[in-house]
C-alpha cells in the first residue's frame, strides 16, 4: 500500500538516537583503540583495511541515524540518504577487502564468509531504502534489520581487528 506519510518520524526517533549514538560511541572506541596500536595496523594490510571498514561502517551507522532525525523529511528524503551513505559504505567495504587480498593480506583473516555477511547488511539496506523511496514503510523495516546486523558485524570486525593486533604484538 502506498501512502504519503509512511514514515512517522516520531514512531522511529528512539531506534535512530540509539542506534546512531551507539554508532558512534562504537567509533570512538575503535579509533582510539586503533591509535594505540597504530603501528601494528599502519604495517598490516588486513588490519589496516579492516580498520578503515570498521571506521566506515559506524560512521555510516552514524550518519544514517542522524539524517534520519533532521526534522521536516518524508519517506523520500530519508530513502535517499539511506541509499547514498549505504552504497557509499558498500563500495569502501568491498574495496577494502580486495585492496586487502592484493596486498597480500592474511589469508585466515580475510574470511569469504565475512566479506559476503558484510554485502549482504548493506545489500539490504540499499533495497530497503529504495523501496522506501518508492514509498513502501517496509523498506524501512528491511533496510533497519540490515543496518542492525551490520553493527553486530562490525562489532565483530573491530574485535577481531584487535585480537589480530594483539598477535601480532606479542609477536615483535
Amino acid at each position: 500500500m502506498i501512502a504519503t506519510d509512511i514514515y512517522k518520524p516520531a514512531e522511529w526517533h528512539d531506534f535512530f538516537l540509539v542506534t546512531g549514538g551507539g554508532a558512534a560511541a562504537l567509533a570512538g572506541l575503535v579509533f582510539v583503540a586503533m591509535s594505540i596500536n597504530l603501528d601494528v595496523v599502519a604495517q598490516n594490510a588486513t588490519h589496516r583495511y579492516r580498520a578503515i571498514n570498521m571506521l566506515t561502517g559506524f560512521t555510516a551507522a552514524f550518519m544514517i541515524c542522524a539524517l534520519a532525525l533532521m526534522g521536516g523529511q518524508g519517506h523520500q528524503a530519508v530513502g535517499t540518504e539511506w541509499l547514498v551513505v549505504a552504497t557509499a559504505a558498500a563500495v569502501i567495504y568491498v574495496h577494502n577487502y580486495v585492496q586487502a587480498a592484493k596486498q597480500g593480506g592474511s589469508k585466515t583473516a580475510l574470511r569469504p564468509d565475512r566479506l559476503a555477511g558484510g554485502v549482504t547488511c548493506y545489500v539490504a539496506e540499499i533495497v530497503g531504502a529504495v523501496v522506501l523511496i518508492l514509498g513502501y514503510v517496509a523498506g524501512l523495516y528491511v533496510a533497519a534489520v540490515g543496518l542492525i546486523i551490520s553493527l553486530a558485524l562490525l562489532i565483530s570486525g573491530a574485535w577481531l581487528l584487535l585480537v589480530a593486533v594483539n598477535e601480532d604484538r606479542s609477536l615483535q
